[in-house]
């Protein structure tokens, strides 16, 4: 049949065949082509999902912040300055932990000093008890001559001198060192109290001494820069000093305070009820200044007593009895 066929029946059988192949791979690569489509449209579905849910969360966040009456607030407010308005002073915590570290040291100089100083009066005593038995090997004519030498020089007299000069320099080299032992706090304080005549400010309760401290409270520092004198409200508190005021402020962690300046110390009273004195007031000692309060950052009525001198914080209780 094929050799009786002739070439136009065969192009047209192979054209029969080429278009029947061809409808048949049709529908195979609509389909290829139509997956892909599918699979961008799941994903444009879900990043339109993703958006959707984040705009839902962007709402809610500013619906609560619109519609809540404690995140801005005024205590909320007031918290989060005084949270940022908090001064930590490391020069302050450097000195404190360097004057513990310098008395730690200066103790275990002492003890050291101590045992050599035991351990020399031992060898001392043996070598006494020698001598001893030395003396006693002496003859006496060995000893009559030493006593009529000791009686015949005159010249021992002016020893006891020299003696009692190096006794005085031995005495000030003494108080020279115990002057290098103290810190630079009692220093300042021991100069505080020569040229500066203080009273007690208020009478009350000491709260809290000045220092490191572990306070129950998270917005009180832990670095204590003053004396806290707990009193009840209202108490008048009078000025410790005579001097100038500084300054008289209403705001920050002190609240109500004064800063009262003399020669080169300065003396704040925090945390008052009412302030009676001005910015620029001469003040004299024992005039009424302000009240006892609880303003600022505080847990209660007290007087938060504070020394400085030349920048440098000093325990009041150094200075004076409170």
């Amino acid at each position: 049949m094929e050799r009786a066929m002739s070439v136009e029946d065969k192009i047209r059988r192979a054209e029969e065949i080429y278009y029947k192949r061809r409808e048949q791979e049709m529908p195979m690569r609509e389909a290829m082509k139509k997956a892909p489509k599918e699979k961008k449209n799941i994903k444009l579905f879900k990043k339109m999902i993703k958006q959707i849910i984040v705009c839902l969360i962007i709402y809610g966040v500013f619906y609560l912040i619109i519609n809540s009456n404690y995140i801005f607030s005024e205590d909320f407010t007031n918290k989060a300055k005084e949270i940022l308005s908090q001064d930590i002073n490391f020069s302050q915590i450097y000195s404190v932990i360097s004057s513990k570290v310098s008395e730690i040291y200066n103790n275990i100089n002492k003890t050291d000093q101590q045992d050599e100083n035991s351990n020399n009066g031992t060898g001392d005593g043996q070598n006494e008890e020698t001598s001893n038995d030395g003396s006693n090997e002496q003859s006496e004519e060995t000893r009559v001559n030493q006593e009529e030498d000791i009686k015949n020089n005159d010249e021992n007299i002016g020893g006891a001198e020299e003696i009692l000069t190096t006794t005085e320099t031995s005495n000030s080299e003494t108080s020279g060192n115990e002057t290098n032992e103290l810190s630079q706090m009692e220093q300042d304080a021991n100069y505080i109290k020569s040229t500066i005549s203080f009273i007690k400010p208020v009478t009350g309760t000491i709260s809290s001494g000045f220092g490191l401290r572990n306070p129950t409270t998270a917005t009180v520092p832990k670095n204590h820069t003053g004396t806290d004198i707990a009193a009840e409200t209202g108490t008048k508190i009078v000025s410790a000093t005579d001097g100038t005021v500084i300054l008289s402020s209403t705001t920050g962690d002190y609240g109500n305070h004064l800063k009262i300046q003399i020669n080169d110390v300065i003396i704040v009273y925090a945390h008052c009820n009412k302030l009676y004195v001005n910015e620029g007031d001469t003040i004299k000692q024992g005039q009424e200044i302000a009240e006892v309060g609880s303003t600022g950052n505080t847990t209660g009525p007290h007087l938060h007593f504070e020394v400085r001198y030349q920048d440098r914080y000093v325990d009041p209780q150094l200075i004076l009895e409170l």
